[in-house]
């Protein structure tokens, strides 16, 4: 899945370049996903559970795909390491193995996709 989801993206990248907003490209990769019959879901929120008590204090997941893959999408100079830590996060938060962070503030946005693996899960 993680593969048709960055497709996708190129198909995006290629058509607007680089400098979108991030909520642009979110909701163009969301469309384009859609359209490919792909399930996707946008702005997800994700839960903190800490001890017995649910806490809805504002996490959400950008794309999340077939219920399996996490897209976080920057829109960004460079990719840092808080940007890595947020998408780990969520991937714990969640349960989730894989995570795609996106940056479509590239030229080139092969060089802008980091494929993130939480095999602690």
């Amino acid at each position: 899945m993680a593969n048709k989801t960055i497709g996708c993206a190129l198909e995006v990248h290629k058509a607007l370049g680089p400098g979108l907003l991030e909520s642009a490209c979110q909701e163009c990769l969301f469309y384009k996903l859609k359209l490919k019959g792909i399930n996707v879901e946008k702005q997800k929120p994700m839960l903190l559970i800490f001890e017995d008590v649910k806490l809805e204090i504002g996490y959400r997941i950008d794309l999340l795909v077939e219920n399996k893959v996490i897209i976080e999408i920057k829109s960004v100079e460079s990719l840092k390491d808080v940007h890595l830590a947020q998408t780990l996060t969520y991937m714990r938060l969640g349960g989730f193995k894989l995570g795609l962070l996106i940056n479509f503030n590239v030229s080139l946005l092969k060089q802008g996709i980091k494929r993130v693996i939480n095999g602690d899960l």
